[in-house]
């Protein structure tokens, strides 16, 4: 009895050299920067040698900024402090002008008209003082 279902399966011929493809390196542009870091253009005693004068740019930058945030600061306090000086000068020459109007000898007469007091009919007289020569 043979088996039926089990066929043999012809091989393939194992190829002896298998083909790698090689992909080519790229080349590094040289430029300052390659040159700087790859080339040994800066050595670790000369960039050990700049770090405090790295580190005394880095403070004189943020100074700088600091000193850019705090005027920007007094400019928005300036110009806040121009607009509340220019309402309350309104607000003055309203209350000014509304004294005056309630100043008036009509509006006095007006108000005062309600606790009795009436304006005068005759007018007003001078009253004289005759010094001693004297004293």
């Amino acid at each position: 009895m043979t088996n039926r279902l089990r066929t043999e399966i012809p091989e393939e011929p194992i190829e002896s050299e298998l083909i790698v493809e090689e992909k080519p390196v790229k080349e590094i542009p040289e430029n300052l920067f390659t040159k700087f870091l790859a080339n040994g253009f800066v050595t670790t005693d000369d960039a050990t040698r700049a770090l405090p004068f790295i580190l005394f740019l880095a403070m004189l930058g943020m100074i700088y900024i600091g000193n850019r945030h705090l005027a920007e600061k007094n400019i928005r306090d300036i110009d806040k402090l121009t607009k509340e000086v220019h309402e309350l000068n309104w607000e003055y020459k309203v209350t000014k002008a509304d004294l005056a109007y309630k100043s008036t000898l009509s509006e006095v007469s007006k108000r005062v008209d309600t606790l009795g007091i009436k304006e005068s009919i005759q007018p007003a007289q001078k009253i004289t003082v005759k010094e001693d020569a004297t004293q």
